[in-house]
């Protein structure tokens, strides 16, 4: 059984941790598509059905349909099917997961997230207001700050031009953050981790500060703190509750459709200017999801 494939909007990201431990030089770069299929001779996967798959940067793709998802079947007309690709698909999974089952998230808690304009931090922050929390926002413009503002953030800084790390954290919460949706790793976490309240959880979710070191970053250690505080951090990555996607992925398409989730997209057009795109994105130059539609 075969699946011929025509992609309509393949997604630019593509993790930096995972490119430099899982592909080899002259493979396919690996990222996510929205798909149409175009011939089928597999039920599973009917012609004119869009499916979610990981087949890397290609146009087209023939597939047995391992590791193919089809779009909920009521998927609504009015919202874009790129968004499988990031408010409604992994990106904000990986927000409602880290949130709920990670941190536990309460109302009434303070939280703090870094890269918070991006695909992830920027629906974190959505979803902690849903609940009823105080959200701290950190992000690397002006423009950035902004959209966060926009979206309800009760703080937003961009860590740029800010004179002290410290003193604005401590502003946006004198009394300290319950919570911590860490994107970034680096310095950013170094000073963030000691304005912890007690018991204070971390959702380990990236560290993109991190991820070019060709020699990796050396203290401040947070042991102590970690000690004095009983704070608990966990790392985490999506897939660990993928049992719990479709539940899931309607709740994330139902506060969509309420207006409580805004959904920002970069799109770039065309498949030739995929690299220009990613390049872009890991430059810091897109706000939501970078995605090309071919």
């Amino acid at each position: 059984k075969t699946l011929h494939l025509i992609v309509l909007l393949p997604s630019v990201v593509v993790s930096r941790p995972f490119s430099r431990v899982r592909m080899k030089e002259g493979e396919v770069m690996i990222g996510t598509q929205v798909a149409k299929v175009i011939q089928s001779i597999n039920p599973a996967f009917p012609v004119g059905c869009h499916v979610v798959g990981r087949c890397g940067w290609r146009t087209h793709t023939v597939s047995d349909g391992t590791g193919l998802t089809c779009l909920l079947s009521d998927w609504p007309q009015d919202v874009s099917m790129s968004l499988a690709l990031g408010a409604i698909g992994m990106p904000g999974l990986t927000a409602l997961y880290g949130l709920e089952e990670v941190l536990g998230l309460q109302a009434g808690e303070t939280l703090l997230v870094n890269a918070a304009a991006g695909a992830v931090g920027s629906i974190v922050g959505q979803i902690a207001k849903i609940k009823g929390c105080r959200v701290v926002g950190s992000s690397g413009s002006n423009d950035k700050v902004a959209f966060l503002k926009e979206l309800g953030f009760d703080e937003a800084f961009n860590y740029k031009t800010v004179n002290s790390l410290e003193e604005v954290l401590m502003t946006a919460a004198p009394n300290g953050y319950d919570c911590f949706f860490e994107n970034v790793g680096g310095l950013f976490s170094s000073v963030a981790i000691p304005q912890m309240k007690q018991f204070g959880r971390i959702a380990v979710c990236g560290s993109i500060s991190t991820y070019n070191d060709t020699n990796p970053q050396t203290g401040p250690y947070p042991h102590l703190t970690m000690i004095f505080k009983q704070l608990k951090m966990e790392g985490f990555m999506v897939g660990r509750w993928e049992h719990k996607n479709p539940e899931s992925l309607r709740r994330l398409m139902a506060w969509k459709r309420e207006g409580k989730l805004q959904c920002r997209e970069q799109v770039t057009e065309g498949f030739e200017n995929m690299p220009a795109a990613f390049m872009g994105m890991l430059q810091g130059e897109n706000i939501g999801k970078a995605i090309v539609k071919v």
